[in-house]
């Protein structure tokens, strides 16, 4: 399971006994402000997954995790400069994955991420 309180990173915890097993196996190298970060999870059926979060701030950001080791980022929105930023993000974030997207709501519309062609 993948849970991103306030001001804390994306942590994944294995269940163990129908329990969550503390300490978190791994963390996100990112610390997520208000209100926290709401994950989401992609996949090539059981291989290939991605746990997706989105940062609330003054510039939004999405990121990518390995579902396997959240410590290891595959991805933020930051990273490429200007042309994958949407603006200021918002308390209500929380990444929808569809038809190979991945759909953020931003204060002023949606923003869309998928593979470059």
């Amino acid at each position: 399971m993948y849970y991103g309180g306030l001001n804390d990173n994306l942590k994944a915890l294995p269940i163990t006994g129908a329990f969550l097993a503390t300490p978190a196996a791994s963390k996100s190298p990112t610390t997520f402000p208000y209100p926290g970060a709401t994950p989401a999870v992609s996949a090539n059926g059981v291989s290939n997954g991605i746990v997706w979060a989105a940062e609330n701030g003054t510039t939004g950001a999405l990121h990518a995790y390995d579902t396997s080791n959240p410590g290891s980022e595959l991805y933020n929105s930051n990273q490429a400069g200007t042309r994958d930023q949407w603006g200021a993000g918002n308390k209500f974030i929380t990444p929808m994955i569809a038809r190979e997207k991945v759909y953020v709501g931003a204060s002023n519309g949606v923003a869309v991420f998928g593979l470059l062609r």
